[in-house]
């Protein structure tokens, strides 16, 4: 044992050195000495890689041994320096030579016919799929790097309070956010992933847009739909598409000689001006015809991006295998001016390890596309000194510093205190429209004050009325939370008082458990899935003697229980009891006088031209006892789990809801006696290539029994009266009263929307560049009473506020006609 255990120690040892780490950097230059920012850095022959930061510095780490070193980058001669580390930490500056394309023609004019160009891109588009199926599967390690700053703005607006909150400097510059993440993520072919967070860095605050994660800067430029998410609703054309031709011509720049291979350099020409089409370069693989690399550009002149003026999207490929080459970077580059507030930045995406057509179990690809380690966000300054691949530069690494340090400045209690103090602070303006928040110092404890646009309002039932509401929520611990909400309500009319009591625990996030119970009186629409809000209901009922709502009083009591049984299968049920009691007017105030237009009673099936005093029996008072359930199936749910719970998102299937409601008879004096089936299917938000979304709901259901059932058990329908609207939901009409298709019987609704994301705008001069968005619409409702209603609408967006104009039809009779506006207030 003796004479071994010395081996022991120098074998240890000798791997230990063996498996010993050393930093090979440098600082990339071109001919003028000038940095070349983002060269692509990578080892020859393995799926190890980094990028030069913005000033051209660069680094790798690295075991003992003989490497050859590959550095990229558009627009330089590709180059390759061998290198051998013994030791010691090596440093290696190099010079990039500017890349020289032999000319492809002797004169200047490009003739789209001859040039042969045109030939080179048949014979990529013609392997496209085969290089889209040279692999099933991937794993590889991803390092995402986000920057945004703000390089100049205008000196009116930049007080010392805005540079102190911005930190800018004296001439308004400075960084504004700046993100990092490291993950793993894995991938088959042709559309499942799953990213697993292992390390995430932010500071500041997001002024524009976020690519943080592996999967949003997925850039396969080998499928025909090009998707940017944020900064526009249409797609792209891939300058490799299969329909390509119809909307690019292409002009052969150049050849050159790389390692071996013979690479084109190819114009990529938009066949037509304002088409959602790429300006730029594809550099292609002679023989091969494949991407060796691309420099594309978009621009909001001619493309129609929404906040910012240009992206650029740059992609080197590498060898994998002999078969098969994958991205080693992928970076946008961005530049915007806002006000006159100029900002820039970019986001750059290494991927590394790539480990080709791995075996992943049968069940792996569940849904969860992206799982966020509990110490993801905790990694301390010294991993990510020692994991980035990307140096800081001193203003970077200033900026973390600066933040770092502020960070632990919020955490003193003095700061604290200072800051609830300001937080509370009430703003009566927010206030009147979006209510008021107050939370405790650890934000364990909040309050919410319903919006004053919410608590005072008139109708002729109660007259003016108060209606107080307050949300208190308690933070029990990351998985646990429960909420109260009071409600206290009085009409100065009526004379009556209502008082009622929600309350709501959750307990389980990664399942969206919900438990939830409800108590007391209030004052309900007959309409129980809405019609207008206290507020526009007070507006029309003073100022135009529309008192479209009509009420009921209730006192009732439920429970509640939601859970997701399965990823995709939500299931929900409530039992409920009440008493119902109708009401009558009692007040007729008006603000101004409204010629030849009188109220109308509380009872939506009064007759014609009844008067507004009459009292129209409706219903009796009754006692319901109701149970319904729900089943919602979302097909193919993709979800994100964090440490806190899951996050659903929205799914590329449409969602089936089956629904059952029962009134129960005989049981604490119920009077009702019903069976009620309906199930609908919708989808939002369909993509449609280049021509912007879709939307769709079908639903359709049957009373299977209606022995006893009164107005308020009806199946009711999201209709519209007055000029306003909430275009918000798929599945409300534009012109339908908010009672006269209500139905005891079969009924029948569909909705259709398209937004064409402003590909028709796009192409005329003067509305260009207002960005609008044009809408198109349907509506459909048959009941057994009333049959056949359609509404016909078109509209315009700019972000909150739209406006349409439509028509609606009963049997073949127009029934109305007019324009529909929505400012973003419900």
């Amino acid at each position: 044992m003796k004479k071994i255990l010395p081996l022991l120690i120098l074998l240890i040892t000798t791997a230990a050195a063996s498996a010993q780490q050393y930093v090979l950097s440098g600082r990339i230059r071109g001919q003028q000495n000038e940095p070349v920012g983002f060269t692509s850095v990578y080892i020859r022959n393995s799926t190890y890689s980094t990028t030069a930061n913005e000033d051209g510095l660069y680094q790798f780490k690295l075991t003992a041994g003989t490497y050859h070193i590959v550095y990229r980058f558009v627009g330089y001669r590709e180059q390759v320096q061998v290198v051998t580390i013994t030791d010691h930490d090596v440093q290696l500056d190099v010079n990039l030579e500017a890349e020289i394309f032999e000319p492809a023609n002797t004169t200047s004019e490009y003739n789209r016919k001859t040039d042969r160009g045109m030939d080179i891109m048949h014979k990529v588009l013609a392997y496209r799929e085969m290089h889209m199926d040279e692999f099933k599967t991937y794993k590889c390690a991803v390092y995402i790097k986000g920057v945004q700053k703000l390089v100049s703005a205008p000196k009116s607006l930049l007080g010392g309070a805005v540079m102190k909150q911005l930190d800018l400097d004296s001439n308004g510059r400075g960084i504004l956010y700046q993100s990092e993440s490291l993950s793993q993520f894995n991938l088959q072919r042709p559309n499942k992933f799953k990213e697993i967070f292992i390390a995430s860095k932010m500071a500041g605050e997001n002024t524009a847009f976020s690519y943080n994660k592996a999967s949003d800067l997925q850039v396969n430029l080998y499928d025909n739909i090009f998707y940017i998410n944020g900064l526009s609703s249409r797609g792209f054309i891939s300058p490799v598409a299969s329909n390509a031709f119809a909307f690019y011509r292409y002009r052969l720049e150049g050849t050159t000689v790389s390692n071996g291979r013979t690479i084109f350099k190819i114009e990529v020409i938009p066949r037509h001006k304002y088409e959602q089409a790429f300006k730029g370069y594809l550099y292609i693989v002679d023989k091969e015809w494949r991407i060796y690399s691309a420099d594309l550009l978009l621009n909001s002149k001619d493309n129609n991006i929404n906040l910012i003026d240009t992206l650029r999207i740059s992609q080197q490929y590498v060898p994998i295998l002999d078969s098969v080459w994958l991205p080693t970077s992928v970076q946008f580059d961005f530049k915007g001016d806002v006000l006159g507030f100029k900002f820039e930045g970019y986001y750059l995406g290494i991927y590394n390890n790539y480990r080709i057509n791995q075996t992943f179990p049968d069940d792996y690809f569940d849904g969860e596309v992206l799982r966020i380690d509990t110490a993801a966000k905790l990694k301390s300054a010294a991993y990510w000194a020692n994991t980035r691949p990307v140096p800081l530069t001193p203003l970077e690494a200033r900026y973390y510093e600066k933040k770092d340090s502020i960070a632990a400045v919020k955490k003193s209690p003095e700061y604290i205190e200072a800051l609830q103090h300001t937080k509370n602070n009430i703003n009566y303006f927010t206030y009147l429209i979006w209510g008021y928040n107050a939370s405790s110092r650890n934000e364990k404890d909040s309050l919410y004050v319903y919006p004053f646009l919410q608590t005072f309002y008139y109708n002729t039932v109660e007259g003016f009325g108060i209606n107080a509401k307050v949300r208190y929520t308690k933070v029990l611990d990351d998985f646990r939370t429960f909420s109260v909400t009071p409600a206290l309500r009085y009409g100065f009319s009526n004379k009556l008082f209502s008082a009622n009591v929600h309350s709501e625990y959750k307990n389980d996030p990664f399942h969206h458990v919900k438990f939830y119970t409800d108590f007391g009186s209030d004052i309900l629409d007959l309409n129980n899935v809405g019609t207008r809000s206290l507020y526009f209901n007070t507006l029309s009922t003073l100022f135009y003697n529309n008192n479209y709502v009509k009420y009921y009083r209730s006192q009732y009591g439920d429970i509640g229980y939601q859970r997701e049984i399965k990823n995709g299968i939500l299931w929900s049920a409530e039992l409920s009891y009440a008493t119902r009691t109708q009401l009558y007017n009692t007040s007729f105030r008006l603000f101004r006088d409204v010629k030849d237009k009188e109220f109308t009673p509380n009872n939506p099936l009064a007759p014609p031209g009844a008067h507004y005093d009459e009292k129209f029996p409706l219903f009796p008072q009754n006692q319901a006892l109701t149970f319904k359930t729900s089943l919602t199936f979302t097909f193919d749910q993709k979800y994100i789990t964090r440490p806190t719970g899951k996050t659903n998102l929205p799914s590329k299937y449409p969602t089936l809801t089956l629904n059952y409601r029962k009134g129960i008879n005989n049981i604490l004096g119920s009077d009702v006696n019903y069976d009620f089936l309906s199930a609908d299917i919708s989808q939002y938000h369909i993509r449609i290539g280049l021509s912007g979304y879709s939307s769709f709901k079908l639903t359709g259901g049957d009373f299977l029994n209606r022995k006893t059932l009164y107005f308020m058990d009806y199946n009711h329908f999201l209709g519209n009266q007055g000029t306003t609207f909430d275009p918000t939901y798929i599945g409300s009409f534009h012109f339908l009263p908010f009672y006269t298709y209500s139905t005891n019987g079969a009924f029948l609704e569909a909705h259709y929307q398209h937004n064409f994301s402003g590909s028709i705008f796009n192409k005329i001069p003067f509305l260009r560049k207002l960005k609008l968005e044009e809408i198109i619409g349907a509506n459909y409702l048959t009941t057994r009473d009333n049959r056949n209603y359609r509404e016909f609408y078109v509209g315009i967006q700019r972000l909150i506020f739209r406006v349409d104009y439509g028509v609606s039809y009963t049997d073949n009779k127009k029934y109305i006609q007019g324009i529909r506006i929505f400012y973003g207030i419900r």
